[in-house]
Order: C-alpha cells, then sequence, then structure tokens
C-alpha cells in the first residue's frame, strides 16, 4: 500500500534528469527544425518558378500563426512544469504520478489542463489525495483525451456519491483499461453497479476494492460481473465484512477467471462454511499464485473437513492464513495439504494460538518446502515439543529470507535449537524473535553464530521485549554486532512497563554503528541515558554525519520524578 515516490540518487547526489516536458518541447523544436529543413528544399526545387503575390500572403499568415502556436505551447509546457516542480513529481514517459502530494483543489484544475499534452499517456496515479473528492468530475470530463489509459488508481480520494456516478461514466471512454484502484473510498460501498460496467471482453487485469464499505449486494454483483473479466489476474476485496453473505454469487463468478494469479479477502468476514464454498472453486483456479484469507476469526473449523482441493493449487506461492481461530483439527488437516504445495514461497500461520499444541506434525513437515522464503508463526503459543519439530525441519529451509518466532516464550532458553538453521540460512535477512523471554545465555549462542559469518545477509534484528536479558548478554552482544555488515533495523527495546538504566553496553553499541555502513534505525524504547552516556552520544552525533535515528518513545524525566540523578532519553 506504499504511496511514495522515488527520486534517482547516488550517495547524496541527484543525477540531472531530463523532465517530461523539456523532452516535449524538444521533440516540437526538432518537428519544427525538420519543417523547416523541407521547406528549404523545396525552396530550391521551384526557384524558377516564384510563387504568386497570393500565396506569399498565406504563407506568412500560416508562418505567424504557427509561431503563435508554438509560443502558447511553450507557455502551457512552462506553466505544466512548475506545477509538476510544486508537486515535487515528474511525468515520466506515459506515466503521470500525483499520488500523495496534497493536491488542492487549484492544483486539481491544472492538472486537467495537463491532460491534452498527455495524448499516449498510459498510467494515472492520483491517489491519497483528499481534496479529489467532489472535484472528480473536472478530470472525468477529459477522460476522452487519455483514452489510451491502462492503469488507474484513485485510491483514498474520499470520493462522493456524485464522484461515483461521473467515475462510472469516464470508465466507458477507457477501453484499454487494465487496473482499477479505488481501495478506501466509502462511497463505492452501495454504487458498484454505478461504477463497474464493464462488458464482455473486458482487458481489466486487476481490480482492488478495498475497504469500500461494499454491501452484501454489492458481492452478489462482483459476482455476475467476474464472467466478463475473462483477463483478471488480481482480485482484492480486503476489509469488506459484509461481502461474506454473498460469497457464493463471489465464488460462482471467480469459476470463469482461469488466470486469476492473486485472490485477497483479508477480513471480509468469511464464516466455518466459506472454506467449503471457496474450496469448490479452487480446482478452477490452477494458475493462483496468492491466496489471503487472513483475519476472518470465524473461520476457524472450516478446514476440518473442507479443504482437500486447496492441494489443486499446484502453483500457490503465498498462503496467509493468520488471525484465523484455526483449531486442532483444522491444523491436522492443513497437514496433509501445506507441505504438497511444493511452489510455496511465503506461509503466514501467526496468532493462531491453537496451534501450540497440534502442529508438531505440520512443523515437522515443512521440510518439504524448500522454496519457502517466509515463514510467519509469530504469536503462535508454541510449546517445547513444537519449537523442536520447527527447529529440526527449518534447517531444510535453505531459501529462508524472513523468519518471525515473536511472542512464542518457548524459545526463551532453547534458542540453541536453531543454532543449525541459523548456520545454513545463507540467505536469511530478517529474524524476529520479539517477547521470546530470551536469556543471556540465548544472546551468546546467538552472538556464536554471528561471529562465524553465517548471518552476514542479516538486515533486520528484533530482540525488544526480552527485559530478561542482563546487561552482561547485552555486552556481549554489542561487541559482535558490527559482524552483520548489512544490518539496517535494531530493535533491543524494552516493554512498556519497563524503564531501565544504560549499562556500559551502551559505549560498545556505538563503537558497533561505527563498523555497521547501512545502519538507520535502533529502536531503544524504554532505555535510559545517565548523563554521561547522553554527552557521549552527542560527541558521537557531532562526530558522524551519517543519519541514524535512535528511537527513545519519548519518555520524559518527569515521568519518573523519583530517579535520584539527572538522566536523559537516547535521542539522535
Amino acid at each position: 500500500m506504499s504511496q511514495t515516490w522515488k527520486k534517482n540518487s547516488s550517495e547524496g547526489e541527484t543525477k540531472p534528469q531530463t523532465s517530461f516536458v523539456n523532452k516535449f518541447l524538444r521533440g516540437s523544436k526538432l518537428r519544427s527544425s525538420n519543417a523547416k529543413s523541407r521547406k528549404e528544399n523545396n525552396d530550391l526545387k521551384t526557384t524558377e518558378s516564384q510563387p504568386s503575390e497570393g500565396m506569399q500572403k498565406m504563407a506568412t499568415l500560416d508562418n505567424a500563426k504557427a509561431l503563435s502556436s508554438e509560443t502558447e505551447l511553450g507557455s502551457q509546457m512552462e506553466k505544466n512544469e512548475q506545477l509538476l516542480q510544486k508537486l515535487g513529481k515528474k511525468a515520466v514517459n506515459k506515466c503521470l504520478d500525483l499520488s500523495n502530494c496534497g493536491l488542492t483543489t487549484m492544483d486539481m484544475r491544472e492538472m486537467v489542463a495537463l491532460l491534452p499534452f498527455f495524448p499516449d499517456l498510459e498510467e494515472l496515479d492520483i491517489s491519497w489525495n483528499d481534496f479529489v473528492g467532489g472535484s472528480l468530475h473536472s478530470i472525468t470530463q477529459q477522460m476522452h483525451l487519455v483514452s489510451k489509459l491502462k492503469i488507474l488508481r484513485l485510491s483514498s480520494c474520499r470520493l462522493t456519491t456524485d464522484d461515483v456516478q461521473t467515475l462510472g461514466e469516464a470508465l466507458e471512454m477507457i477501453p484499454e483499461l487494465k487496473e482499477l484502484n479505488l481501495s478506501w473510498n466509502s462511497k463505492v460501498g452501495g454504487n458498484l453497479p454505478r461504477i463497474l460496467k464493464f462488458q464482455k471482453g473486458s482487458k481489466i487485469q486487476t481490480l482492488e476494492l478495498v475497504d469500500c464499505a461494499l454491501t452484501s449486494e454489492d458481492g452478489a454483483f462482483v459476482g455476475q460481473l467476474l464472467p466478463m473479466l475473462r483477463s483478471l489476474e488480481v482480485l482484492d476485496l480486503s476489509v469488506n465484512r459484509n461481502i461474506g453473505d454473498s460469497l457464493s454469487s463471489i465464488a460462482q463468478g471467480l469459476k470463469s477467471t482461469s488466470k486469476l494469479k492473486v485472490l485477497k479477502l483479508h477480513s471480509c468476514g468469511l464464516l466455518q462454511k466459506s472454506v467449503k464454498i471457496l474450496d469448490a472453486v479452487f480446482r478452477d483456479l490452477g494458475e493462483l499464485r496468492k491466496l489471503d484469507l487472513s483475519c476472518n476469526k470465524e473461520l476457524g473449523g472450516g478446514f476440518e473437513d473442507s479443504s482437500a482441493q486447496l492441494v489443486m493449487l499446484k502453483h500457490l506461492e503465498v498462503l496467509d492464513l493468520h488471525q484465523c481461530s484455526l483449531t486442532a483439527d483444522d491444523i491436522v488437516s492443513l497437514t496433509q495439504i501445506i507441505p504438497l504445495l511444493s511452489s510455496l514461497q511465503e506461509l503466514d500461520l501467526s496468532a493462531n494460538k491453537k496451534m501450540g499444541s497440534s502442529s508438531e506434525n505440520l512443523l515437522s513437515r515443512l521440510r518439504f518446502l524448500p522454496a519457502l522464503k517466509s515463514l510467519l508463526i509469530n504469536n503462535c503459543a508454541l510449546e517445547s515439543e513444537t519449537f523442536t519439530a520447527l527447529a529440526e525441519a527449518s534447517i531444510h529451509l535453505p531459501a529462508l529470507e524472513i523468519f518471525n518466532l515473536s511472542w512464542n516464550k518457548c524459545v526463551g532458553g532453547n534458542l540453541q535449537l536453531l543454532l543449525e538453521t541459523l548456520k545454513h540460512s545463507t540467505s536469511l535477512q530478517v529474524l524476529r524473535l520479539s517477547s521470546c523471554s530470551l536469556m543471556a545465555e540465548d544472546v551468546a549462542h546467538l552472538v556464536s553464530v554471528i561471529q562465524m559469518g553465517h548471518l552476514a545477509r542479516l538486515q533486520k534484528l528484533d530482540l525488544s521485549y526480552n527485559d530478561g536479558i542482563c546487561d552482561a548478554g547485552w555486552t556481549i552482544f554489542c561487541q559482535n554486532i558490527w559482524f552483520l555488515k548489512e544490518l539496517t533495523e535494531l530493535d533491543i527495546s524494552l516493554r512498556p512497563s519497563n524503564f531501565r538504566d544504560c549499562g556500559q553496553w551502551f559505549r560498545h553499541l556505538l563503537c558497533a554503528v561505527n563498523k555497521l555502513p547501512e545502519i538507520t534505525e535502533i529502536g531503544m524504547k524504554r532505555w535510559i541515558l545517565p548523563a554521561l552516556q547522553e554527552e557521549e552520544l552527542e560527541c558521537f552525533n557531532q562526530d558522524h554525519k551519517r543519519s541514524i535515528h535512535f528511537d527513545h518513545g519519548g519518555f520524559q524525566q518527569a515521568d519518573f520524578p523519583g530517579l535520584t540523578k539527572p538522566k536523559a532519553i537516547l535521542q539522535s
């Protein structure tokens, strides 16, 4: 859902770029120059035949009009350039990205003036601009000027009911449209048939309607619409809690979308019976790559006898079932299916607390998923036996890049079980062990792996909320953290209810930071710096020009008046 835009830069220096406007003007000058050359050639061929006086006057008039037209063009393009510069944006090739740039009503009018100069525009993104709402008609009335548009993004624009009506009419003028994003616009709900008037043969490939307050009637309409969208590859209906009631209609429509690659139904009010309804569709979705059923808390129990067809998704790469209230019987059923999804790269089973005592067989069989890159099993109340099974299986996951075990207390005192995994995980980039009841001995085991260089590619390390680690443990950790040359983020924050003085290990941390070229973020919430260490941090900030954020969480001395000596919060 990122709405950021990128600038090309290298070591703080911006590479000069030729804007769309300059390219446009350069093209105009080139065309003018070519026309002039052709005119001169023609003049050479007709030197023996002089034009009449009337023809000379007409030529003079045409030249004057051409000059005036070029002058007006240059003036308009200069204004367009000024608008784009003000918004911090650039027109790149066939893309106009004005997302999240605080468009005002005046900016909207100026932007509409841009459209005639983009006859070949293929992508328009004005998402995350509140003032678009109520003004969309000024754009939709000009949609015929950008009939080649293939991508239209209008997410979080506060569209009004009137906007919705005009949008439906405008979309009929864009026959080449392949991607439409209307997410986070609540007025879309209840009005979907007025917007999506796609006919059979539509080229739509991506349709995103996240958190649009869709009604059950809207869901039924989607079911009727899907057979018209034979090219559909991405369908995201997440965070529309009322469409669970019309899932049968949606599922019936999905049978006609054999090219579908991504299906997201996150937080859609799905129930136990929903699994059976979807299971009947899976055999028709052989190209599906990503399936997200997460945050449907009433889904628990639905996999017990209704997920046999899930195994038909031979190309499935991402399966997200986090926070689905999975039962012990669900886990038994999934144990027979998940290990057979040989293409699986991302598996999220987090926040299913009943896994703790019933997932030993499932976790041990993860060894049959060698392509797995991301395994999220945080907050699953794992027990010693299930954690041991996971540790033994994870040795066989050489491609693992993201491993999240946070909020599983059994990891504390048992981290050594993961040593072999960490030694062989040459691809690991993110390791999260927050609130795992880690002790100093666990940190020592982690350090032994770090010292041997087995976590050389690690970029993010989360050890927060492990308040049981003593100063000696933090000392040995900080003395060796510099081995992680690619580390960008480190979090060692304390729990919200706990505040402690930084020990002498803080000096080792500052020394290590000097040797970490990529580090930008260090989470140290609720660690308190005594005056001497505060001075050391100030000297560090003065001596180093790098941008490193020490996140202290805003703790103030006044919050703890009982402290006996002046202390300061860690800050950059």
